[in-house]
């Protein structure tokens, strides 16, 4: 969320960088100022009040206490007056604050200057490649072929039991998918990433929190009995473990992992593109989640990008990494770098990975501070990244390592799965 005081002073701003999102703010902008004059205006009523109604209070207090009743009942009449009106202004201070709030709600995040123009994915701006795309022999095919020769995932039966879009892993299929989980958070770990285990629902405050409400609202799976939602990402239940927290200084910076099962509810997606592991309603994913001091967040951000890059070349997958456009970026997102790899036998690149600077735009939501050297409250910086999203990697193993004999496991995975090839 952006800050009220930020909005105030810099109109302008915000709506031309809001543009480069593609999102017209103007009318949030002029609203949010308006509602923000009002709560000012009424608060300082309200406090003149109150201030009116102290000194009065005094007032009747040395006036009993001389004898002067009459003159005191007179000024209790009218501090009964001054109560009736507080009252009155404080609700409709409460009410303003909440139309502020729902207003700020509404506005993404401002994209870093570095954000490249543009409204689709094809402008995104392909900054880095690594890899080589390897020659597949005569009649390869694509992973959802594969993964029925050799019966290591099935989606016709995850139809049967849920639906589109939720797939049953089988045998080798099963042990591939628990060693890439393993094997992402002993890198994480490795790294400095402290692990969690965390609840796959949260309430309405923490989806509030990271951003995912009210923006993402269709695409989340929702418990009405009792308001919970199915997280997209384990990046909201870590980010919230420090909402409402006041960090020491010397606590930062705050690195963290988690594997969680996501659950996208992705409505109107169709079509060849979204086939076999290319788009899911449930996937496993191993999030890294970092909190800092806002001076070092971008020198933290190449840090995840790096780490990111690490792990893909371990798994000699070819890969290129995209500087997200302003139209391509996610709502809450400072900055974001998005991991694609080659998938040989579809002849497309499939994202795996996004990493992202939220700059305060969280904090803010998540009343996530630090006190700094000064002894003042700041609000922190947070980060988070795909470290990694098991289905379009495990698509882009199957695919570039298939072989007339089999699927090869790479080489680093092989002391999780205890097989090192698919046949």
């Amino acid at each position: 969320m952006l800050q009220v005081h930020f909005i105030r002073e810099n109109k302008e701003e915000v709506i031309t960088r809001l543009a480069k999102k593609n999102f017209d703010a103007t009318a949030i902008v002029e609203l949010v100022v308006e509602l923000d004059e009002k709560r000012r205006s009424t608060q300082a009523e309200l406090d003149n009040l109150l201030a009116e109604s102290n000194k009065l209070s005094k007032d009747i207090g040395e006036m009993m206490k001389n004898g002067e009743k009459a003159k005191a009942e007179i000024l209790k009449e009218k501090t009964t007056q001054i109560r009736e009106n507080s009252k009155s202004l404080s609700e409709n201070l409460h009410e303003i604050a909440n139309q502020l709030q729902e207003e700020l709600y509404k506005l993404p995040n401002l994209p870093a200057e570095i954000v490249p123009f543009g409204k689709t994915p094809e402008e995104n701006l392909n900054i880095f490649e690594e890899g080589e795309i390897p020659k597949l022999h005569e009649g390869a095919l694509p992973h959802w072929e594969l993964a029925k020769k050799y019966d290591i995932i099935d989606f016709e039966l995850g139809v049967k039991i849920t639906g589109a879009g939720f797939p049953v892993y089988k045998g080798k299929g099963a042990k591939l998918q628990r060693a890439l989980i393993s094997y992402f958070l002993d890198k994480n770990t490795d790294a400095g990433y402290k692990e969690f285990q965390v609840p796959h629902l949260v309430n309405e405050a923490s989806a509030y929190g990271t951003g995912q409400l009210p923006d993402k609202d269709g695409q989340m799976y929702h418990d009405a009995t009792d308001n919970l939602y199915l997280i997209p990402t384990a990046e909201v239940p870590v980010t919230n473990i420090f909402r409402d927290d006041l960090i020491a200084e010397n606590d930062l910076p705050i690195l963290c992992t988690g594997y969680t099962p996501c659950f996208r509810r992705e409505a109107g997606s169709y079509g060849a593109h979204v086939r076999g592991l290319n788009r899911l309603h449930q996937f496993d994913k191993v999030e890294i989640v970092r909190v800092e001091k806002p001076e070092n967040s971008y020198a933290a951000l190449d840090e995840m990008v790096e780490h990111v890059k690490e792990l893909l070349k371990e798994l000699k997958l070819p890969y290129r990494i995209l500087r997200l456009c302003g139209g391509d970026m996610s709502f809450a997102s400072a900055l974001t770098y998005d991991f694609e790899v080659f998938s040989t036998a579809q002849d497309r690149w499939l994202e795996i990975s996004s990493v992202s600077n939220f700059e305060t735009f969280q904090a803010n939501r998540l009343k996530l501070r630090y006190k700094d050297a000064n002894g003042k409250n700041q609000l922190a910086h947070t980060l988070n990244g795909s470290s990694l999203a098991l289905p379009r990697v495990l698509a882009g193993i199957l695919e570039n390592y298939q072989t007339p004999e089999g699927i090869v496991i790479p080489e680093v995975l092989r002391r999780y799965t205890g097989f090192d090839i698919i046949d």
